[in-house]
């Protein structure tokens, strides 16, 4: 196995044109234990981790440009206040260590259904950019996720980016595991509100990460934007209902399809509580 280590952008697009079956690395937080476990024999390793161009996030015109290869870390202190979701799946990776080293760009790369970071890239309509000698193009999350750790990445391409909005109004992200840390979740879930518009999305209950789409439009429509009631209870199990429906779990032997299918249903009735909570008063609950 070869281990290619390229310091700039240019020169690690090269060496993927050059070597398309080169698998990418930057925390290694996934490919390091397909490797240990020899889940995976890549002719190459392309180590990303001295690409600057990888490292950094903007902002401009309302959107930020996170950096495929910014750690978890740096998420969690330097992003939360602008999206405030994206921070909170971060607090739920791994350890401290893993948390050190892995990075949305990795999560995305491995596309595991349970990834942690993809429901919240999906309910903020996220843009993934990815390029290769060719150029660069975004892709919509949703577009992103074809398969069971499938993505829609040609042979060439590396992921370079994400695109956020900033500031994008309520946002929550909740998860559940058979411990609150270093575990895989069982079932996750997002949540956004902004310009009255509602953005929902599981994960680890699907094939792939997906959006609620009838939950989506439901509460779209039933939400009373204008107002500052708290919400009847009615609309929320209603909601809970319809995300759980969006749902095609397994068994496993981290829970059951059934148990999957009732924990999300629990955990977008939360969810929404607090998101609405925060669109009425102003203040954030459970960040």
């Amino acid at each position: 196995m070869e281990f290619l280590r390229p310091a700039t952008l240019a020169e690690a697009l090269a060496a993927k044109a050059e070597r398309p079956g080169a698998v990418p690395i930057a925390g290694g937080t996934d490919v390091m234990v397909e490797l240990n476990f020899d889940h995976r024999r890549p002719e190459a390793l392309l180590d990303l981790t001295r690409v600057g161009e990888l490292a950094g996030w903007s902002t401009s015109d309302g959107t930020i440009r996170l950096g495929a290869g910014v750690p978890y870390t740096r998420v969690i202190a330097e992003l939360g206040e602008s999206v405030p979701a994206l921070a909170m799946a971060s607090r739920t990776v791994g350890s401290p260590q893993i948390r050190n080293r892995g990075t949305v760009g990795g999560n995305l790369g491995a596309a595991s259904p349970a990834g942690d970071t993809h429901p919240v890239l999906l309910a903020l309509d996220a843009r993934i950019e990815v390029a290769s000698v060719r150029g660069s193009r975004l892709l919509r999350a949703e577009e992103f996720y074809v398969g069971v750790k499938r993505h829609a990445l040609e042979p060439d391409e590396l992921i370079t980016a994400v695109h956020l909005p900033a500031h994008a109004g309520p946002q929550q992200f909740a998860k559940v595991g058979t411990r609150n840390a270093m575990v895989i979740a069982v079932c996750s879930f997002a949540l956004a509100l902004r310009d009255g518009q509602v953005g929902a999305a599981i994960g680890s209950a699907a094939p792939t990460p997906r959006h609620a789409r009838e939950a989506e439009e439901f509460l779209t429509a039933e939400l009373p934007w204008g107002s500052s009631d708290a919400l009847p209870d009615s609309l929320k199990r209603r909601f809970g209902d319809l995300v759980a429906e969006a749902t095609s779990p397994i068994d496993d032997v981290r829970g059951s399809a059934a148990y999957r299918k009732h924990a999300l249903g629990v955990l977008a009735r939360r969810t929404l509580t607090w998101a609405w909570d925060e669109h009425r008063t102003g203040e954030r609950a459970c960040a």
